[in-house]
């Protein structure tokens, strides 16, 4: 679906330019969604806990695109993260059409009682705030009859490997849960799409940009301008899941076929 047209039919349809809210939106996938919701004519809000970053990227994109653009800099890994997000959102009469579930962190460690705090907040960043946000926005989206939420799981969901042990499980959570909830939020005309990406090229895995750029040019990584446009094409049709790319058709059935004792003995070399 060309995404003028999308923009064009909900105009018409709802009488207002689309709210998209995005979580993480001052970096990475997040920026990305915030470049090119905002190049089609989509109004943002942007919640991160990069402050200087947060007002970067707005005053640009408004500068740009002739948008508005709002910021939140609020820390989303707390179990009260949602509910203040939506007081906002209220105090400011900002009706969110679009929900963008994107925040996240990434660590490579064996899980240890040094690393605790990382994972606990990996599980509040990860799982608790995304669901407390398609809750209590999906609820919003269903009185009104529509809306669209995007919930960005990973191909790691489908690979439960050491070093990433609680990073593969939450997206694994992310997966089941956004997969589940399109059949409830179906009947609402309200759509949620889940996006399950394989290696892309940003800040998030912290490698070397040298790295990066190879991975990008021999075809094993993709770029996030690349992975937004598939995502936003399958949340404007409503599709259930998104896993563009090869590296998601032949690496997870590669990896389930190894042999435990291999795995071991390639983390204890690589740890």
């Amino acid at each position: 679906m060309n995404t003028k047209k999308w923009l064009n039919r909900f105009q018409e349809t709802h009488g207002h330019h689309p709210w998209a809210l995005i979580t993480g939106g001052s970096s990475g996938m997040g920026l990305e969604y915030a470049r090119q919701l905002s190049g089609i004519g989509c109004n943002l809000l942007l919640v991160s806990n990069q402050e200087l970053e947060l007002q970067k990227t707005a005053e640009d994109l408004k500068t740009q695109n002739g948008i508005q653009v709002m910021t939140r800099f609020q820390d989303l890994a707390t179990e009260t993260a949602a509910d203040e997000l939506l007081a906002f959102c209220q105090s400011e009469n900002l009706q969110i059409d679009i929900l963008i579930n994107n925040a996240g962190m990434f660590f490579f460690e064996e899980l240890s009682r040094e690393n605790e705090g990382k994972a606990l907040t990996m599980l509040k960043l990860h799982m608790f705030t995304p669901t407390r946000l398609a809750i209590l926005f999906g609820e919003e989206m269903k009185k009104r009859g529509y809306g669209y939420i995007i919930n960005m799981s990973s191909m790691a969901a489908t690979l439960p490997c050491p070093g990433i042990t609680i990073y593969s499980a939450t997206k694994a959570y992310l997966k089941s849960f956004g997969k589940s909830l399109y059949f409830e939020m179906r009947p609402y005309s309200v759509g949620v799409t889940t996006v399950c990406p394989a290696a892309i090229a940003t800040p998030l895995y912290r490698l070397k940009p040298s790295l990066l750029q190879f991975g990008v040019k021999i075809g094993v990584i993709g770029t996030p301008q690349w992975l937004v446009r598939k995502a936003l094409k399958g949340m404007m049709r409503k599709k259930r899941v998104v896993k563009p790319g090869f590296m998601n058709i032949y690496l997870p059935p590669l990896i389930a076929i190894l042999p435990k004792a291999l795995v071991a003995k390639l983390w204890q070399k690589y740890k």
